[in-house]
Order: structure tokens, then C-alpha cells, then sequence
């Protein structure tokens, strides 16, 4: 069938035959397309919502600002509902239960830091990310997103090379250590750095379960079970279920730094396939997204 990212130039240029082979092409063209364009929309909602903070603005209230800038441009359904962190709850501190993620009456000050942390699904398909910024300067936090560019380019490196997930866990532990900064999403349930994204059935509208969508967790927890049978896990993070290889498929992942109540993270889609080729195996699904043009303004 060739790779995906062959697939996504043919499909785009439409010279794509008839064949059978050519129609698995467009489909897969297709689905990341989708797949980029509501982590794009994402996105954003996020600037857009970061643009509009201001001193005073509750953590409840950034989030409900995500929830119905989203609701206004057809999004229905959720991964999980939007989440704002301001101040040291940006680097989790003191987190020591799943429901001090949830957004508070944390109140926003000039030069605090915040991290909004978004899911939305829009036409079945899934996205989940993570955008810092600060209100008005904050040089820590912006030495912090300067520095996640290296976990970035480790992270595709080592997938490409196929290692084990753990493994590239420890790598990208080790590499903040040498940075001087503390692994924060250690503290996310299992210590994930990252978890599978897939198609979602689309609905007009769907339950959720202590904020997340359930026809999300459905398709999480079909990719546990099946992945249980056949030996990997949905879910990277540093324990022994992860100690597999990369699993193709799309990937939403997020590297966390902390430093002295100073927490910052990007949060986007990897694509992993079966290619043989190196440059085609794994993938970042966007280059065009904010940290990216952040780091590319900075050289």
C-alpha cells in the first residue's frame, strides 16, 4: 500500500487511480486529515481562550470558555472535557488524586503561568492537547517550552528507531534530569506520557464518566483488551505493560517538565505505521502548530 506519508502526498495531489489499493490510500489520507484537522481546531481554541485571559479568571471559568468556544463550531462530543491549570497547579503540586485535575476557583494573576488541556472529538474523530503560556512574561516557563523541543526530536528519534515505550520513558526522564527539571506527568494516572487516539462513533450527543466521553473510553478500553491479547498496551508509560515496542496507530502525547512550581507541556499527535523506511515509520502528525512555530521563531 506504501507509507502514509507517500499516501497523504499522492491523495493530495489526486493522482490516485481506481484500484482497490488506491482507495485503501485515500482512506488513510483521509482519516489524518480528519484526525489534523480537529487537533488544529484544538489549537485553536486554544490561543483563542489564552488570548482572552485575564487577572481574576478562575480555572472553571477557562474551561467552561474552551467547553462553549468548541460547542460553538459543532463540537459535541469529548476525549475529555477542557482543563486549565493556573499558577503551581501548572506543575502539579501536591496532586495526589485523579480529582485535583479537575479545574477550581484558582484565580489567574499577571505573570502566572497555565496550561489549558483539551479533547474535543468533531465528526469522529479525536484530538487531545495541551498549550502553556503565561499571562504576561514568565521566563521560567518559557525556558521550560524552549527546552521541550529536545524531548520532541528524542521522542520521534527513538520511536522511529523502535524502541521499547518504557525504554524512550526512561530516556526522556533522564534527559530532564540532565535539564534540571522534574517529570510532571508522572503524576497523570499510570504515569502516562502519552495514549492511543482513535476514530470515535460520533454522536449528537454522548454520557461521560467522571469527564471523560464514554464512547472514547469504550475504544481505550477495547485497545486494552486487545492489546492485553496481543502483548501492548494503549496507555506508554514507565511500567512493565509498556515494555513493547511502538504500536502503529496515532498517539497523543505529552511531555511534562516542572521546575519550582513552573510546570509547561505540548500535547499532540504522533503517527506510528509498520513502514520500513525510518522517515515514514513515525511521523508528528502537524508541524504548524504553536510551540513548533515557537521554536522555529526563536532560532
Amino acid at each position: 500500500m506504501g507509507t502514509v506519508a507517500a499516501a497523504m502526498a499522492t491523495a493530495e495531489a489526486g493522482g490516485l487511480t481506481g484500484e482497490p489499493a488506491g482507495r485503501r490510500v485515500r482512506a488513510l489520507a483521509g482519516e489524518l486529515a480528519g484526525f489534523r484537522r480537529v487537533q488544529r481546531l484544538a489549537y485553536e481554541c486554544a490561543e483563542a481562550v489564552a488570548a482572552r485571559l485575564q487577572p481574576g479568571i478562575t480555572e472553571r471559568e477557562a474551561a467552561r470558555m474552551q467547553r462553549e468556544w468548541l460547542r460553538e463550531r459543532g463540537v459535541r462530543d469529548w476525549f475529555h472535557l477542557p482543563f486549565a491549570w493556573f499558577g503551581d497547579r501548572t506543575a502539579f503540586v501536591n496532586f495526589r488524586v485523579p480529582f485535583q485535575f479537575f479545574p477550581t476557583g484558582r484565580r489567574l494573576e499577571p505573570g502566572m503561568p497555565f496550561i489549558l488541556d483539551l479533547a474535543p472529538v468533531h465528526r469522529g474523530f479525536a484530538a487531545d492537547i495541551g498549550y502553556s503560556g503565561s499571562l504576561g512574561a514568565n521566563p521560567v516557563q518559557e525556558r521550560l517550552m524552549a527546552d521541550l523541543e529536545a524531548h520532541r526530536e528524542l521522542i520521534l528519534r527513538e520511536v522511529r528507531e523502535r524502541r521499547p515505550l518504557r525504554g524512550i520513558y526512561e530516556d526522556v526522564d533522564r534527559l530532564m534530569v540532565r535539564q534540571g527539571y522534574a517529570n510532571r506527568h508522572r503524576a497523570y494516572p499510570f504515569g502516562v506520557i502519552a495514549h492511543k487516539v482513535d476514530r470515535v462513533r460520533e454522536r449528537s450527543w454522548s454520557p461521560r464518566l467522571f469527564g471523560f466521553g464514554t464512547q472514547s473510553l469504550k475504544g481505550l478500553a477495547g485497545d486494552a483488551l486487545r492489546g492485553h491479547r496481543e502483548g501492548w498496551s494503549p496507555l506508554w508509560s514507565p511500567y512493565r505493560f509498556s515494555d513493547h515496542p511502538p504500536q502503529p496507530g496515532l498517539w497523543a502525547v505529552e511531555p511534562h517538565l516542572g521546575f519550582r512550581g513552573t510546570g509547561a507541556k505540548f500535547e499532540e499527535i504522533l503517527v506510528v505505521t509498520d513502514s520500513a523506511d525510518p522517515q515514514e515509520s513515525a511521523f508528528w502528525l502537524d508541524d504548524d502548530l504553536p510551540h513548533v512555530r515557537r521554536w522555529a521563531e526563536a532560532k
